[in-house]
């Protein structure tokens, strides 16, 4: 059995979980920041960097960054294997799909670095 060195877990069933899991982490993220926006009608600079620089929100916007980019690497993982093949791109399809994967983690990887050090700076 033949498994490939780009996907995220190396198992159908763990990327499966993993981007459900992360879907839902992005969710409940997106409900939490709409329902603070929702609360707070006439919300300020003041307000808002309050609540974004707190403990919790820090690490859970650490994890709501974490998850998009799992959830992003193995959707965008997903559609290169399926449609970059010979039938579709051609007999250079195994090269541009490496290609746009090492894009794609190079993009996810400033991400990260990026989101930290918005998350965690002063």
């Amino acid at each position: 059995m033949m498994k490939s060195a780009t996907s995220f877990s190396r198992s159908g069933l763990s990327d499966w979980l993993l981007q459900r899991v992360s879907g839902v982490i992005l969710a409940v993220y997106t409900v939490v920041l709409f329902g603070f926006i929702v609360c707070h009608p006439g919300l300020d600079y003041e307000t808002w960097h309050g609540f974004m620089t707190t403990t919790a929100m820090r690490i859970f916007t650490l994890l709501a960054l974490l998850s998009f980019v799992a959830h992003g690497w193995i959707g965008l993982w997903t559609v290169t294997t399926d449609y970059l093949t010979a039938s579709h791109a051609g007999p250079k399809a195994d090269v541009l799909r490496l290609l746009v994967q090492i894009a794609m983690a190079i993009a996810m990887f400033v991400i990260v670095i990026w989101g930290i050090q918005i998350i965690w700076g002063n």
